[in-house]
């Protein structure tokens, strides 16, 4: 007996049931089996998933194909990176036309010079269907380059070593690791991270030395607790190899000098539950951004090498309610600081002499602004990019001196019929259940009536602090200039507006995540942005699960849903610690053991609250390989959503079986998912063309 059978055209998924019971609450899994990853049965599961997908979407093939191609003849194929000079080298990453991956060169001393191909990613990934280059170290002699590979996509990287004057990969291949490297100023000594086998959870550092076998490298640090993970990097002064450790609540450093590798790392500060951390090394001091002594929004402190201890820390930026401190770069002459005040990021510039403190301008609403490669302190030149919902990309370089921008490159948006005067960008504010006001940023073609009958696409993250900034999407033009309205929802669970944003959008404050998303809709369909026959919902991983919880709240809301690769059960996952990321995560969900936390998570996990009702056209996708949300959970979400809803609406599963977290590796490859997602929504409204 298969475990797949077909009803009506769609697989229907074989009920095995599983009793699960913790805190003396029984819960029935009837899908539990499908996480058998190496089951044929479902493999055979999955592949009809994938059958029945595009049998459904077969009538809009050459639809997709058309979205696929406008798509790409958007974005520039022969482009070249802007150059940014490290240890007297000039790097640079180039695309071809009609290739997949990027070429990493360099120059000597100056752009003009001979170019020294370092990788050419097209060639090492001919024989694998994923190929991702994750890290690139060159030795401090420029001689030697490190780097790292992963051809499955659970992101477990293989560390090998070019030599970069005779092209010759050297016998040392370091498997496991998390794709980073650093080297010791002795030109032979190398630090990295081994992720566990199972749970690929980043956990120990071990140091190799050039040519000795790799079984003997020495570990050198164990980060012992489950709930964290650790890291080794080299600071900007290129003074010191740190490593850290860190936690959703907590980080701590050790430090070595890069000149004595067989030294032994000291503690910066050690960890407390509740601090939060990070150092940057200048001119014979420490830069802290911690969030110390009730310090929510984080503050800048300072100390010198060897008092590195909490206190001995000094205050050179304190802390403000309404302003989040999110980055420093630090230069010779000047310290610039990345800072949000009320969901914008500023650039503030500060001359250590004390004689200039100022913001560059930014004016729009809808804008995102970062700081960009700056490796040496001696540069006159701060490099940032800036590009908002309507202004394509750009890498600028601001000289201190003259206090002058010079745009470096700016995206190209080919096709000839791009003119972001024909785009309209505004941000609104709802007003949540609870009072609160949660910001939308949105994007229009120019002269679209409100009337409600506009497709409108709502995105949102919402978890673990990170802000979705607004920014520039060649390949969001193919909505845009269809009719739809772009909308992401600022949601609590982000830091959009500073850190209580997150605070109050996690652990037993989860649902205002939820609500928040629901009441942007509703608001969205008031103010006659959309309706409800036009409004869709979009998220991935986490928001994915943002999307599984709001369409179980609130389905009639939403004519139809994009979850991808989306986290969906909840407490299954979390009481898993053989699960990639579960145990570090505990402080963003919160521990299922803890009677608690068991009973709210089980009352907003998608999973586990689909009921027999009517749901919204849903599209789901996922990758086999996924190292960050199995795919099980998508695939357990879909069986059970087809054994329970009551419409007849479209429910698709398209699991990429070469993937994994990220799709497809290819520059355009991935073009193809978002051709089917696209093409999902726009057939819903009746578009094809």
């Amino acid at each position: 007996m298969t475990e797949t059978n077909i009803l009506d055209g769609a697989p229907v998924a074989i009920k095995k049931p599983k009793k699960l019971t913790i805190h003396n609450d029984v819960r029935i899994d009837n899908y539990y089996w499908l996480n058998q990853r190496e089951n044929q049965e479902v493999i055979d599961y999955l592949n009809a998933e994938n059958e029945y997908t595009k049998k459904v979407m077969q009538h809009t093939e050459s639809f997709q194909k058309e979205l696929f191609e406008e798509m790409k003849s958007r974005i520039k194929e022969e482009d070249t990176t802007v150059p940014y000079k490290l240890n007297g080298y000039w790097y640079m990453t180039r695309y071809e036309k009609g290739k997949d991956y990027p070429i990493y060169v360099r120059k000597k001393e100056s752009l003009q010079a001979q170019e020294e191909l370092l990788f050419n990613c097209n060639e090492m990934a001919k024989e694998h269907p994923y190929f991702k280059l994750g890290g690139i170290a060159i030795s401090p002699d420029n001689k030697l380059a490190a780097f790292s590979t992963d051809v499955v996509s659970r992101r477990q990287y293989t560390i090998q070593i070019k030599n970069l004057e005779t092209g010759e990969i050297l016998d040392d291949i370091i498997k496991n690791t998390t794709g980073s490297i650093t080297w010791a100023n002795d030109n032979k000594t190398l630090f990295y991270t081994m992720k566990d086998d199972v749970t690929l959870r980043s956990h120990k550092i071990f140091k190799h030395k050039l040519g000795s076998k790799v079984e003997e490298d020495i570990e050198v640090y164990h980060e012992a607790d489950d709930t964290f993970n650790t890291f080794v990097y080299k600071s900007k002064s290129r003074q010191y190899i740190i490593i850290g450790s860190s936690s959703t609540l907590s980080t701590e450093y050790r430090f070595l000098n890069a000149d004595d590798p067989d030294g032994t790392f000291k503690v910066f500060q050690e960890r407390q539950k509740n601090l939060e951390y990070s150092i940057a090394h200048f001119n014979g001091s420490f830069y802290i951004m911690a969030n110390a002594n009730g310090a929510t929004n984080f503050k800048l402190l300072k100390t010198d090498d060897n008092n590195t201890s909490i206190d001995n820390w000094q205050e050179v930026i304190p802390h403000r309610n309404d302003v989040l401190l999110e980055d420093i770069e630090i230069f010779k002459n000047y310290l610039v600081v990345n800072e949000r005040e009320k969901g914008l990021n500023k650039l503030r510039i500060i001359s250590w002499d004390g004689t200039e403190d100022y913001y560059l301008p930014f004016t729009s609403e809808t804008y995102t602004v970062y700081i960009g490669n700056n490796p040496d302190f001696d540069s006159e030149f701060l490099r940032y990019s800036y590009n908002s919902l309507t202004t394509p990309s750009s890498v600028i370089d601001y000289n201190f001196k003259t206090k002058q921008s010079e745009i470096k490159k700016e995206q190209e948006v080919l096709g000839g019929k791009f003119n972001k005067n024909n785009y309209e960008s505004k941000r609104i504010w709802a007003t949540a259940r609870d009072g609160v006001k949660v910001p939308i940023s949105l994007v229009y073609k120019k002269g679209i009536k409100l009337d409600g009958n506009n497709p409108l696409l709502q995105y949102a993250y919402g978890s673990y602090g990170s802000t979705i900034d607004p920014s520039f999407s060649s390949i969001r033009l193919s909505l845009l200039d269809r009719g739809f309205i772009y909308a992401i929802a600022h949601v609590r669970g982000g830091e959009y507006l500073g850190r209580s944003w997150y605070e109050h959008g996690k652990l037993l404050t989860k649902k205002n995540t939820f609500f928040d998303f629901i009441d942007c809709s509703k608001y969205l369909i008031q103010k006659k942005y959309t309706s409800q026959n036009h409004l869709y919902a979009y998220g991935g991983s986490a928001g994915g699960l943002l999307m599984g919880a709001v369409i179980n709240l609130n389905p009639e809301l939403y004519r139809g849903v994009l979850a991808a690769v989306p986290f969906l059960d909840v407490v299954t996952t979390m009481l898993d610690d053989s699960i990639p990321l579960t145990t570090g995560e505990y402080d963003e969900w919160g521990n299922p053991n803890n009677k608690a936390y068991y009973h709210y998570m089980k009352s907003y996990s998608p999973y586990d609250n689909v009921e027999a009702k009517d749901y919204p056209n849903i599209l789901v996708t996922t990758g086999l390989h996924d190292s960050q949300v199995q795919y099980w959970e998508p695939a357990k979400w879909v069986a059970k959503l087809r054994e329970l809803k009551t419409d007849s609406n479209i429910l698709l599963l398209h699991t990429d079986m070469d993937s994994g977290h990220g799709g497809a590796s290819g520059r355009f490859e991935s073009l193809k998912e978002v051709a089917l997602e696209y093409a999902f929504l726009l057939d819903l409204e009746g578009v094809n063309d």
